[in-house]
């Protein structure tokens, strides 16, 4: 999995990067790992991945929808759990060339500014909202299940209930290549924290709701041209 991110990282780099897509539309598609962070003290990353479209309303700021397929887990001793997942979400993301005073033809950004401040302008945050289907299994012994009732907890009985949760992410687009309308290729790197509404996400309900992390590496395509 290290490899597979340093691999991807490092084309980045060497791309010939470009200004933001000046195109309306992007459909993108991506692998990492997640991780959950539950009522269980160890948490093991697992192999998840997306796949994404976004709507451009201008270069900088962007809304879409996004699809997960993963898998969260984690031990206590012997007490353990895993919730392969599925989720989805609508959000929006503001890019940092929005603050930037760039001008109006980004065509001839592109060809005068430098590469530092093209993957500048590129890196953005986001926040949106979503849904989560739970699938968990669990492996947890009587004794725990005492514990966890004797603090004030329970143990879930519904283990595969849809949940409303709200992720939040930081991360960049490097787009790379020249076309006539811009690039229409790109490199992303995300980090996506995602907020439940329901503690469930490891069969346990406590004080505390889970969250869950996902670190990715994806790749972006651009689709038709502005008028």
């Amino acid at each position: 999995m290290k490899k597979l991110f340093f691999t991807f990282i490092l084309l980045s780099c060497l791309a010939t990067a470009s200004a933001q897509f000046s195109r309306p539309i992007t459909i993108g598609a991506g692998a990492g790992a997640a991780y959950g962070m539950t009522d269980f003290k160890n948490s093991k990353a697992h192999f998840t991945w997306y796949g994404e479209g976004d709507y451009l309303i201008s270069p900088f700021i962007s809304v879409g929808l996004r699809a997960e397929k993963g898998t969260v887990s984690g031990n206590s001793m012997e007490e353990t759990y895993k919730n392969s997942y599925y989720a989805g979400n609508v959000n929006a993301k503001l890019r940092l060339g929005k603050f930037m005073n760039l001008p109006d033809n980004y065509s001839y950004y592109t060809l005068v500014t430098s590469d530092f401040e093209r993957i500048l302008s590129n890196i953005y945050i986001g926040a949106g909202a979503g849904l989560m289907k739970n699938r968990i299994a669990t492996n947890f012994s009587p004794e725990f299940q005492e514990g966890v009732a004797a603090i004030g907890g329970e143990i879930a009985q519904d283990r595969s209930g849809i949940h409303f949760v709200v992720p939040i992410n930081v991360g960049v687009d490097i787009p790379f290549g020249r076309t006539l309308y811009g690039p229409q290729w790109a490199v992303n790197v995300n980090y996506q924290h995602t907020l439940t509404t329901n503690d469930n996400l490891d069969g346990v309900i406590n004080k505390n709701n889970d969250q869950y992390g996902f670190l990715s590496v994806g790749v972006k395509y651009a689709l038709f041209n502005r008028n």
